[in-house]
């Protein structure tokens, strides 16, 4: 299986969700998405195995998000989707991608849904 984690390092829960998926023995595709920003496609990639709303995957606090009016409801997916490829900032991290899903992991518990065996690899002693 392979495991993709949309990964800022100055990130806290996106740290722990790393730490998490390696400890459950995956070795997870690292995308540094502010380093090397996802392109449209690989959005529409991700959008299409989201579990969620796409714009759960808009991150607010610290983005522009305010300034380029994304608090719109009448948005579409694909205006959400632009505005992440323009501004990588804007994605919400961390988000981890399997073949059949993906989810922001906000809070980081949630990879528990995505991977139910990093919740294992929490409980081994």
């Amino acid at each position: 299986m392979t495991v993709t984690l949309f990964h800022n390092r100055a990130c806290g829960t996106s740290r722990n969700v790393l730490a998490m998926i390696l400890a459950a023995g995956i070795e997870p595709v690292v995308v540094e998405y502010l380093k090397t920003p996802p392109s449209r496609a690989d959005l529409d990639v991700l959008a299409s195995r989201l579990s969620v709303p796409v714009r759960d995957l808009l991150r607010q606090r610290g983005t522009p998000y305010a300034e380029l009016g994304l608090d719109d409801p009448d948005l579409t997916d694909g205006q959400i989707l632009d505005a992440i490829a323009a501004h990588p900032i804007l994605l919400n991290r961390p988000v981890v991608m399997t073949e059949t899903t993906a989810r922001p992991c906000r809070p980081k518990e949630t990879l528990f849904e995505i991977l139910p065996e990093t919740r294992m690899a929490q409980a081994a002693p």
